[in-house]
C-alpha cells in the first residue's frame, strides 16, 4: 500500500480485469514455490516507524504536507493521516552489527525529523495511540492528500455497504464510537518488523512469528488510552480490527475471516497458503490497471497490501531481481524510543530465530487457537496476562524470564548478532520485565497521577522520549 495509485473509481470491468490479472500472477508465484525460484539468502531484517506530528498543545497537527517539503527526505513518507508520517531505514542482514547499523540510521533519521518539526513549531512523537488524540481529529479533512486513501476509504465503506464503523472496546473501562471512514486506523501507530527469509523455510519463520506476537505484545505494550479511556494495554490491536472491520469468505464482506487480523490458521507446506487464500477469499478492493509484465506481481502485491494479518507475508525482489518472501510483524506499538524499539526488535529476531530452528517446530506444540488466545490476553492485560505455554497457563513474565529470554539470546547467537548488543538489547527487555514498567504501564501510573490529565501526562511523555532513556528507566 506504500504505492501511490491514479485514480479513486472503479467499474466492474475493472474489477474483473483485475481478478484475472491476479488469478494469474497468484498462479505463477505458486509455480515459483514449486519450482524453488524464490531467494534463498539468509534472514535479513528491516523496519518501518510510524509516529505523529504534534502541535504546542500535545495534540496532532495536521501538517505532514508542509513538513514533508521541509524535510526532502525519501526515507520519510506520508501516512494516512495529516498528523502522521512514516521512517524507513535500510535492510540489513541479521549478524554481527546489523541491528545496530539500523538502530543508528533511524536514529540519525529521527534527528534530522525532529529538528524539522521544531523549525515548524511542531513536536514529534513515537507512540501507538496518542492519548490526546480526540474523535474528532480522525475525519476525512485530515486524511492525506493522496488518491491510494482517498480509494481505499471509498472501497471499503462500498463493501461494508455504507454501514458505519463501530468502536466497541471492553478494556478497564468501555468504549463505544461511530465512525463513517476508515479514518480510525489513523490512531494507530506501530513499529513493524521486516525479516526476508530464505525460502526454505519460510513457513517455519511465518509460524514462529505468529508464536512470538504474544510474548512481544505483552513486553512492548505503549497503548493505554483512546478518546479519553483506559481500555487495554495494547489498544492498537482492537481499534485496528474495528477500524477496517470487513470480511472475505468467497466475496461475503461480511464473511468470518476478517481483513485486519491474527490470520486463519498455521500454514502447512508453504507461506504461498497465505496467497492462495487472498486471492479466494477475500475481495478486491482497488482494481488498478497496472501495465508491466506479470512477472513483477504487481496486482497480487497491491492485494496482499489491503489485506492486514497482525503476521503479513510480503513478495518483494532482491537487488538482482530474484523474488523473495518478507513476514512483516505488526504488532509492535510504536516507541517509547528508538532504544526501546530496537530492544524489542532483537528479542522479536532471536525467538523468531529460536522458534524456526527447533527440530520439532513450536506449531506443533502450541495449538493455532492458544497462539490466538494469548495475543488477545497479552494486548488486553500486558505483562499481567496468563499464556498457555506447554500444557499449562502460566503468568507471561514468569514465561519471559525463565525461558523465551534464554531462548532469544540463543536465537539471536545462531544469527551470530555481536554479543554486546544481544546483552545490551536483552538487558532491556529483562529490566522492562522485572520492573513492570512498559510504555502501557508508565502511561497510566502517570495519568493517574496527573489526576487523568492526558494533555499534561502526553508533555511528559515526550520530555522522556527526548532523554531518550528506555522505558523502565522514566520517571514519574
Amino acid at each position: 500500500m506504500g504505492e501511490e495509485i491514479q485514480r479513486r473509481h472503479f467499474s466492474e470491468d475493472d474489477f474483473a480485469r483485475f481478478n484475472a490479472a491476479l488469478e494469474k500472477e497468484t498462479a505463477l508465484l505458486r509455480s515459483w514455490f514449486a519450482h524453488g525460484e524464490l531467494s534463498s539468502r539468509e534472514a535479513t531484517g528491516g523496519f518501518e516507524l510510524e509516529a505523529w506530528l504534534l502541535d504546542d498543545q500535545t495534540r496532532p497537527a495536521a501538517n505532514n504536507v508542509a513538513y514533508l517539503e521541509a524535510l526532502n527526505n525519501p526515507l520519510v513518507v506520508p501516512e494516512l493521516a495529516r498528523f502522521n508520517v512514516e521512517l524507513n531505514g535500510t535492510p540489513q542482514a541479521l549478524y554481527g552489527d546489523g541491528l545496530r547499523k539500523m538502530q543508528d540510521e533511524l536514529q540519525a533519521t529521527w534527528e534530522a525529523c525532529t529538528a524539522t518539526a521544531r523549525q515548524l513549531d511542531n513536536d514529534l512523537l513515537m507512540i501507538g495511540v496518542l492519548p490526546t488524540v480526540r474523535d474528532t481529529d480522525l475525519s476525512l479533512e485530515n486524511m492525506s492528500h493522496m488518491t491510494r486513501y482517498e480509494a481505499l476509504n471509498e472501497q471499503v465503506m462500498r463493501q461494508r455497504q455504507g454501514r458505519p464503523l463501530q468502536l466497541d472496546i471492553n478494556g478497564h473501562e468501555h468504549l463505544l464510537s461511530t465512525h463513517h471512514d476508515v479514518m480510525l486506523e489513523a490512531a494507530a501507530t506501530s513499529f513493524q518488523i521486516h525479516t526476508q527469509v530464505p525460502i526454505d523455510a519460510a513457513a517455519r519463520y511465518y509460524n514462529a512469528a505468529i508464536i512470538a506476537s504474544a510474548p512481544l505484545v505483552a513486553v512492548s505494550a505503549n497503548s493505554p488510552f483512546l478518546f479519553g479511556r483506559d481500555l487495554w494495554a495494547e489498544t492498537r490491536i482492537p481499534l485496528f480490527e474495528q477500524a477496517v472491520e470487513i470480511g472475505g469468505l468467497g466475496g461475503a464482506s461480511f464473511g468470518p475471516i476478517k481483513r485486519v487480523s491474527f490470520g486463519s490458521g498455521y500454514v502447512h507446506e508453504s507461506i504461498m497458503e497465505c496467497f492462495t487464500e487472498n486471492q479466494q477469499h477475500f475481495p478486491i478492493l482497488l482494481p488498478v490497471d497496472y501495465d508491466g509484465a506479470d512477472t513483477e506481481l504487481k496486482h497480487l502485491r497491491l492485494h496482499n497490501g489491503t489485506i492486514w494479518r497482525w503476521n503479513r507475508p510480503l513478495v518483494g525482489f532482491d537487488a538482482d531481481g530474484t523474488p523473495h518472501i518478507r513476514i512483516e510483524h505488526r504488532v509492535i506499538p510504536a516507541g517509547p524510543t528508538i532504544t526501546d524499539a530496537f530492544a524489542n526488535a532483537a528479542f522479536y529476531f532471536g525467538l523468531q530465530q529460536a522458534f524456526t530452528e527447533r527440530s520439532v517446530g513450536m506449531e506443533h506444540e502450541l495449538e493455532f487457537a492458544q497462539a490466538r488466545d494469548n495475543f488477545y490476553a497479552a494486548a488486553k492485560q500486558g505483562l499481567q496476562a496468563r499464556l498457555h505455554w506447554a500444557g499449562k497457563h502460566v503468568p507471561v513474565q514468569t514465561l519471559l524470564l525463565e525461558v523465551l529470554l534464554p531462548m532469544a539470546h540463543n536465537g539471536l547467537e545462531s544469527l551470530s548478532i555481536d554479543r554486546d548488543d544481544i546483552n545490551d538489547y536483552l538487558g532491556i527487555i529483562e529490566a522492562r520485565i522485572r520492573t513492570g514498567q512498559t510504555g502501557s504501564a508508565w502511561q497510566r501510573q502517570q495519568a493517574q497521577q496527573r489526576h487523568g490529565d492526558l494533555r499534561a501526562m502526553t508533555a511528559d511523555y515526550l520530555y522522556w522520549q527526548q532523554r531518550g532513556l528506555p522505558v523502565h528507566e522514566w520517571g514519574h
